[in-house]
């Protein structure tokens, strides 16, 4: 076909149509929100839920949430600043964090609906991927689909760390091996053992001994906070499997105690009434007034 100029007159403009707020703001993909939310009638009100994962500069975010009339309700979440609490205080948007904050969102969604003992999951994770078949004599597993919003999906990207996490958290979630680290899209192989090192942290420990060979100044800049916390390159994989470990026997959320009466900082500066801003004034000209008196010679 033929490329057709459009001509923006009268007529275009009396049917164009604006688009929705969140896409002028490039916020939501909606062709993929549509797909995602949109539930089969005669299923009647049965949520369909999703696993929503955000990356910040300094955060990761795992919610559950499904969607109503009203908007999105969340029905859990988890936050990588939880980390801290299982042991893990460095690293918190690597690979090895993502997949710790997808265990913590699966156990604590699981334990919130009283499932947790059914479904364990991979309490000692491999990095080996099964399709899942149900087992007509069991019940059914929870089912979230992944939500990645915005983000581009690459192979090797770390949200499908935390989406490895939820799955071995015992959530089902459908998804293949082919966006996980250690898939090679040429050879169309899938290596289980790359994923086992980058869950417990191990690109970060061969980088740690890379950098202290290299280059040793740089090595104590750059895991300053590291060797303050004594966390060599070997001590990192127990790191991990101790958090794991905690994950699963105390996966609730606690809630930040706040102070009773706390001091809000104001940094703006407080109106004047019209006699302070005289008085203001007066006291202004009597400086210069006394600053040209001293410069006048006598």
């Amino acid at each position: 076909m033929p490329f057709t100029k459009i001509i923006k007159n009268k007529a275009y403009f009396k049917r164009f149509q604006v688009k929705y707020r969140r896409r002028r703001e490039g916020k939501t993909d909606y062709y993929a929100r549509r797909r995602l939310i949109i539930q089969d009638k005669n299923k009647y009100n049965t949520p369909k839920y999703r696993l929503v994962v955000r990356f910040t500069n300094r955060d990761i975010i795992a919610q559950i949430i499904y969607a109503k009339i009203q908007g999105d309700a969340v029905l859990s979440v988890a936050y990588s600043h939880e980390l801290p609490r299982y042991g893990i205080k460095l690293g918190l948007t690597n690979y090895a964090a993502a997949y710790a904050t997808g265990l913590l969102i699966a156990r604590r969604v699981l334990d919130q609906l009283k499932i947790a003992d059914q479904f364990p999951g991979v309490v000692k994770p491999t990095g080996d991927w099964k399709p899942y078949k149900h087992d007509p004599s069991t019940r059914r597993p929870f089912k979230a689909l992944l939500d990645v919003g915005m983000a581009r999906t690459t192979t090797g990207a770390k949200i499908f760390g935390v989406l490895k996490g939820a799955s071995d958290g015992g959530l089902h979630i459908p998804h293949s091996n082919k966006r996980f680290v250690g898939y090679e899209t040429e050879k169309n192989k899938y290596d289980p053992k790359v994923l086992r090192k980058y869950i417990f942290g191990g690109h970060v420990a061969d980088w740690m001994k890379e950098m202290k060979e290299d280059d040793p100044e740089k090595f104590k800049t750059q895991f300053s906070r590291y060797i303050k916390e004594d966390i060599t390159p070997d001590k990192l994989e127990k790191v991990y499997t101790d958090a794991h470990a905690a994950i699963r026997k105390s996966p609730q959320l606690v809630k930040t105690k706040k102070p009773e009466n706390p001091v809000h900082r104001k940094y703006n500066l407080a109106k004047l009434t019209p006699a302070q801003r005289r008085e203001r004034v007066i006291a202004k000209l009597e400086v210069l007034a006394n600053q040209l008196d001293s410069e006048i010679p006598k």
